[in-house]
């Protein structure tokens, strides 16, 4: 898989901007990716050094309009922690 495939999109939330004091960015990523590999797209992507990554499959939701139903999709999450002093640029002017 190429890098950009892995990392999808960032994800700003309020709690994911509190994170971001911890040194620790949020991503929706691909969901076969491995947590090896999300380290080398971070670090290939961003030009950044990373501490760790912890993973997180979030189930999609039931849905409904009227009487018909139906589901989000599921999706992944990965919280990357960046080695003291590293910041990607992305998430500093938000």
């Amino acid at each position: 898989m190429d890098a950009r495939d892995i990392i999808i999109r960032p994800i700003v939330t309020e709690g994911s901007m509190a994170l971001l004091e911890q040194q620790k960015y949020v991503f929706v990523v691909a969901l076969k990716a491995n947590k090896t590999q999300i380290r080398h797209a971070v670090e290939e992507i961003f030009n950044v050094k990373v501490k760790s990554v912890n993973t997180m499959r979030v189930m999609g939701k039931e849905k409904r309009m009227g009487r018909h139903a139906g589901r989000t999709p599921n999706w992944k999450k990965a919280i990357v922690t960046l080695q003291p002093g590293e910041t990607i640029e992305l998430f500093e002017g938000i």
